[in-house]
């Protein structure tokens, strides 16, 4: 697949560190408590359903793109000891958490979840049930790891409901496989798969990476040829994020050359035209889904949220996380919890939460945050809706931003519309910048360093 000489331009133009908006603002603005009771507030007062999400941080072995806060060990026993952390967090959570809330989600990732084992994940679900009450339409879901997963696995998550999973491919070419240190033949998808759909799970994501070393179009295609076999509803399609200073593993990948981002964006191109060539359906930045699936049914109704979980069909939730790392977010901010295990259960020993950091939103920080999420999930803005939501006038509010815009809209990545405007073809593959122009701690820079938008 050829780039045009435009396009070409385009990313020496566009292609700078910027946030992925997950949160807004990015959680490299959160800020140290020492005294988290603000940012539990909304536990106890809110009354929007429960989105619960718990953070399973062990693998067997560490793959070296990897950017997840993850612990490797053998050791099963420290499954167990994790499971008596996060019993204790959840008794200390529930004291503060308003009677009556139910969840609508339930999510586990990490780390790999299947690190635990089926009795451990049996005592888990136990321990959940015992704190929330979960409404009959709840959705469950889990990432796994097909190369260390059994059928005993896949049965006790079914036991508890879970009903979506995702697991990472990232590539077939067994030459990428071992140069990022996670070899995965494409025996172990196919049987991965039977065994979630012999399982009735409704749902099933396969996660793909492109910008690895040694991909070229011609590989990926081919990675892409295997993938298509499994037929999952849908595919996470990630731009692989070189953070070495966060995650130094990463620099191992640098002996073998990565690609540059003329080869990332004609890997992207391929993903979208093979992917909505064989009927999926483009949501924006990095998903795709088939055309019945709830996804493209809250983009059409504009319904369509991202969060840290990546995009999520349930509005109005407030997100609770638990385990290292994990971080929650309410009507009125964000909360996470300590990184370092250790300092997770020393807080937990002491009697508290181990909450250690989080940022209260003031509300130009939820009116930027909307903006930027209608614009990531929709595609286009409509500023008269906007002004009547928020009460303001969106071209003088955001006049600024407007005006950042206009470069952007010279070359071909929006268009303004009478109701204000809409995201091209082209301005999809650069839609981490569009959304920066609304970022107002972005410039000047603030601190933390980002992945590269291409």
């Amino acid at each position: 697949m050829q780039l045009s000489e435009q396009d070409l331009l385009l990313i020496d133009k566009y292609n700078r560190p910027g946030p992925r908006y997950t949160s807004y603002p990015p959680a490299n603005h959160f800020k140290e408590y020492a005294d988290p009771a603000p940012l539990l507030r909304s536990a106890a007062e809110s009354d929007r359903p429960l989105s619960l999400y718990f953070h399973l941080p062990f693998c067997e072995t560490l793959c070296w793109f990897c950017g997840c806060h993850m612990i490797p060990t053998l050791d099963r026993s420290k499954a167990t000891d994790y499971l008596d952390l996060l019993e204790q967090e959840l008794e200390l959570f529930a004291k503060h958490l308003r009677p009556g809330r139910e969840a609508v989600q339930l999510h586990f990732g990490g780390g790999t979840p299947n690190f635990f084992g089926p009795e451990q994940i049996d005592r888990l679900a136990a321990m959940i049930d015992r704190h929330f009450n979960f409404t009959a339409d709840a959705e469950k879901s889990v990432e796994l790891d097909p190369r260390r997963l059994s059928r005993a696995h896949v049965e006790a998550f079914a036991r508890m409901g879970v009903s979506r999973a995702s697991f990472g491919v990232q590539d077939s070419n067994p030459e990428v496989q071992k140069v990022i240190h996670r070899v995965q033949p494409q025996s172990m998808n196919v049987e991965a798969m039977q065994m979630l759909r012999d399982n009735g799970f409704e749902s099933v994501n396969l996660d793909l990476i492109y910008g690895l070393p040694l991909q070229t179009p011609e590989s990926f295609d081919r990675t892409l040829d295997e993938v298509l076999e499994l037929k999952p509803d849908r595919f996470a399609i990630f731009n692989y994020a070189h953070v070495p200073w966060m995650r130094p593993a990463q620099k191992l990948l640098e002996r073998a050359g990565l690609p540059d981002a003329k080869t990332k964006l004609e890997l992207l191109k391929l993903c979208i035209e093979r992917l909505t060539a064989e009927g999926y359906v483009y949501i924006g930045m990095d998903h795709f889904a088939l055309p019945d699936d709830e996804l493209v049914k809250a983009q059409r109704e504009h319904s369509l949220q991202r969060n840290f979980q990546g995009y999520s069909t349930r509005a109005g939730v407030e997100i609770c996380g638990f385990g290292i790392s994990s971080i929650s977010q309410g009507p009125n901010g964000y909360r996470q919890n300590e990184k370092d295990i250790e300092s997770y259960r020393a807080r937990l020993a002491q009697g508290e939460l181990p909450i250690t950091k989080g940022y209260e939103s003031t509300e130009e920080d939820k009116l930027r945050a909307d903006v930027i999420m209608r614009l990531m999930c929709d595609l286009s803005l409509d500023f008269k809706a906007f002004g009547e939501r928020w009460g303001i006038d969106f071209r003088e509010h955001f006049a600024e931003a407007l005006s950042q815009l206009e470069g952007p809209a010279s070359d071909g990545l929006i268009e303004w519309t009478a109701a204000g405007l809409a995201v091209t073809e082209r301005g999809r593959l650069f839609i981490r910048n569009l959304a920066m122009c609304f970022d107002a701690y972005l410039e000047p820079a603030a601190t933390g360093r980002y992945s590269r938008t291409v």
